[in-house]
């Protein structure tokens, strides 16, 4: 998988130096656009979410009942988080997400989609041999475990509600935030333990 995100990055970065020579393109306009998403529109966003669930167990039901609605109440939405559905993983069940068409992701909560996100095998194997690609990715499962693999849309974008890490049951909402990591919320990878 490593050697096609290489190619996909090798080719991204010839295009955006063409249209850049060009004229067609402004660096510092793309350079913003990063920006914007990185800080103000990243994984923060959705480690906040996950950090309320965590904490406030009408807000964790308000957001697995209407996801959408649940994070909207936080200001985020928009394009790209139009409808979110959200999932929970528990000590029976781990879900996690992935787009076999195209790379439908919830920008507004999680920001810009990882290039592994997006790349032909990600979208083809994790639906094929989950368990495989979340072992690669440094995530092995215990077999009792059952893994769900949910099919992001433009109809539907999913976010994973992480379990919550133990030893952390006297965090507050901004501590628990920093555990919460983008792959965490796609479901690669559990949320951090407080020591990491």
């Amino acid at each position: 998988m490593s050697h096609e995100l290489d190619d996909s990055a090798v080719r991204v970065e010839a295009v955006e130096s063409l249209l850049v020579e060009k004229g067609i393109v402004d660096p510092s306009v793309v350079d913003e656009i990063i920006e914007h998403y990185e800080t103000h529109v990243g994984p923060l966003n959705g480690a906040r979410v996950v950090a309320r669930a965590w904490t406030d167990a009408e807000y964790r039901e308000r957001l697995l009942a209407d996801g959408t609605s649940a994070v909207a109440e936080l200001g985020f939405g928009g394009p790209e988080g139009q409808l979110i559905v959200a999932v929970e993983n528990t000590p029976e069940v781990h879900n996690v997400v992935v787009c076999t068409l195209c790379s439908c992701y919830p920008w507004p909560l999680l920001g810009l989609p990882p290039s592994w996100y997006k790349a032909p095998a990600y979208r083809s194997r994790m639906v094929a041999e989950p368990r495989a690609v979340l072992r690669e990715m440094g995530l092995d499962l215990p077999a009792e475990v059952r893994v769900r693999v949910w099919d992001s849309s433009a109809e539907a974008r999913y976010l994973v509600l992480p379990e919550r890490p133990p030893g952390t049951e006297n965090l507050g909402a901004e501590e628990l935030t920093e555990l919460v990591t983008r792959d965490a919320m796609i479901g690669v990878a559990r949320a951090l333990p407080p020591d990491e």
